[in-house]
C-alpha cells in the first residue's frame, strides 16, 4: 500500500479550534514502525469514516509535534473538539488503534 501523503502542518491554535473527531498521525515515511502501522490505521479509518485523518511529517523543527510532546513514531493523537482524548504510540495490534478511535 503506498503511503498516504503528508498534510501541511496546521498550527496548534488551528488544531485546538477543530470541531469533531480528528486523528493526528505523526511520523515519517522512512520509519519502519510507521510503515507497519499503516494497515492498522487504514482498517480503523474504514470503520470510522467520520474521523478526519491528518497525517503529519514530524521531526526537528516541527512545532506541532513538539506541542504534543511527540517523541516516538508513529504517534496517533486522537482529538475531539480540540481536546486530546487518547494517544497511541507505535501500535502493533489492531486493538491498540481501535481503542484510540473508541475514545472519540
Amino acid at each position: 500500500m503506498p503511503p498516504v501523503p503528508f498534510s501541511t502542518e496546521p498550527s496548534r491554535d488551528e488544531v485546538d479550534a477543530m470541531r469533531g473527531a480528528v486523528l493526528l498521525e505523526f511520523g515519517i515515511n522512512e520509519c519502519p514502525h510507521c510503515q507497519a502501522a499503516q494497515p492498522l490505521i487504514a482498517d480503523a479509518l474504514k470503520r470510522y469514516p467520520d474521523v478526519r485523518h491528518i497525517r503529519l511529517e514530524d521531526g526537528k523543527g516541527r512545532r506541532l509535534g513538539r506541542s504534543f510532546t511527540v517523541k516516538l513514531w508513529p504517534a496517533l493523537i486522537f482529538v475531539k473538539d480540540g481536546q486530546e482524548v487518547a494517544r497511541v504510540i507505535r501500535p502493533t495490534a489492531q486493538r491498540e488503534v481501535d481503542e484510540g478511535f473508541a475514545a472519540l
